[in-house]
């Protein structure tokens, strides 16, 4: 047994072998009819045989196994492209071209995916590309396979190099590096930052320091400008150690696809993506999951080792295909969360009327903390309403889908006439706007 798979099993025959072995099929069918060409049929045929055994000698019997590594970070950020790469040495005393297959994840449902390469003999090159998994979990790699051929190219031979892995896949942490330098108060927009004018002052007062052109000269501290003969001004900080809580909606509505992903996907790269801003601002900063029943809680906190709490906390989290309890929701925050905080609620309403069963909540919620509802656009109903109605049928789409549109903006007026901060917003812009708001809402001490 282990004879047939060493010598047999792992030999293949590609195309090249198939298309000579027609050439002579055909060589005998002309045979078949004229006597004279059997002698060439028959001559190539044993040219065929012969080239073939020495193929066969030159990858099984006079070469070790290539090598082949895969390289690729210890996790996977979801819905960002993660690089990995493919070392492959060839081993043999000769020129070789290999068919490299890397057998990736179920999830990927990706069974094409080969690389042709031409070596030299002992050379290393290297393969890389690129992965975007669109959900959470565990991702299981393969084997590296590789199917080696000489310059004949009669004969392929397999090599299986032994590179089964587990990879965890985890919340967006790649989109971290696009946010690093958000450490001062400034708006991101697409074509660069703002800095906010500042409603009101800090309480938190740094230092006296000397006056310079665009200095508030209500801060002007007379003592100490008679005692040094020179204008001095108080200087303020914003207020730290404030508490933010990230809620994330796990109900059925959050399970809306977007370009592959959920939107509970996007709310948790968001939540990821603002955590880190906060802690930047050294700012407290928890989280809070709720569906049907309550989820995870994480109490604020804004200690380095937070944000790997919170990406822990998000790895597994999935949505329900049940209606979110909201009144269980506002139980948990009265009684787990004493200090007013700013509570960030990711979540989707459909309709006005999926709102106002769950109004009273929220309104109760927002007596107690500054309560900001993130829900967001169907992008699809946006481009039916935009489309040119050419008969019926368009036309009922078009006004059903516009009717959808017009309420989910009702939504945000609704909200608006109790005092709830919202925002309405895609899937794709979630994060830049919910870190925009944040900022916002900390330039104006609104927390």
């Amino acid at each position: 047994m282990k004879f047939w798979k060493k010598y047999i099993g792992n030999l293949f025959l590609p195309q090249r072998f198939y298309i000579a072995s027609g050439a002579c099929i055909l060589l005998f069918l002309i045979a078949f009819f004229y006597i004279p060409f059997l002698p060439f049929a028959k001559g190539a045929l044993s040219v065929l045989l012969a080239l073939s055994s020495i193929d066969y000698i030159m990858l099984f019997f006079t070469s070790r196994k290539p090598d082949a590594v895969r390289i690729m970070a210890d996790r996977l950020s979801n819905g960002d492209n993660n690089k990995v790469q493919l070392r492959i040495t060839n081993t043999f005393r000769f020129d070789t071209t290999m068919i490299i297959i890397d057998e990736l994840p179920v999830q990927f449902q990706e069974r094409d995916l080969s690389f042709l390469k031409h070596f030299k003999a002992g050379q290393t090159a290297e393969i890389e590309y690129t992965l975007r998994p669109v959900e959470r979990g565990e991702y299981h790699f393969g084997n590296l396979l590789l199917y080696v051929s000489s310059l004949l190219g009669l004969l392929q031979k397999r090599h299986s190099i032994e590179a089964a892995v587990m990879i965890p896949v985890y919340p967006s942490f790649l989109q971290l590096r696009n946010y690093e330098l958000i450490s001062h108060t400034t708006i991101q927009s697409e074509h660069g930052n703002k800095r906010m004018r500042k409603i009101g002052h800090s309480m938190e007062f740094e230092q006296i320091k000397e006056y310079v052109r665009g200095d508030d000269i209500r801060n002007i501290n007379w003592k100490a400008t008679a005692r040094r003969e020179d204008l001095m001004i108080n200087n303020y900080t914003d207020e730290k150690s404030q508490q933010v809580y990230c809620v994330i909606d796990k109900g059925r509505l959050m399970r809306m696809p977007f370009n592959h992903l959920s939107l509970l996907d996007y709310a948790i790269n968001s939540t990821l993506v603002l955590s880190n801003v906060c802690l930047q601002k050294q700012d407290k900063v928890g989280l809070i999951t709720f569906a049907n029943k309550l989820g995870t809680i994480l109490p604020a906190d804004r200690k380095p080792i937070q944000r790997e709490n919170i990406i822990q906390l998000l790895y597994n989290q999935q949505t329900a295909f049940l209606e979110s309890d909201y009144e269980m929701l506002y139980m948990q925050v009265r009684s787990r969360i004493k200090q007013r905080s700013l509570l960030i609620l990711f979540t989707n309403f459909e309709s006005l009327s999926g709102l106002k069963r769950q109004l009273p909540y929220l309104r109760s919620i927002a007596r107690h903390h500054l309560l900001l509802v993130i829900f967001f656009e169907n992008t699809e109903l946006q481009q039916l309403s935009s489309i040119h109605a050419g008969n019926l049928d368009e036309v009922y789409t078009k006004t059903i889908a516009e009717k959808f549109a017009f309420e989910k903006r009702l939504i945000v007026k609704e909200l608006l006439k109790y005092g709830i901060l919202s925002i309405l917003t895609s899937p794709e812009n979630l994060t830049v706007n919910t870190v925009n708001k944040y900022l916002e809402l900390k330039s104006r001490q609104a927390i």
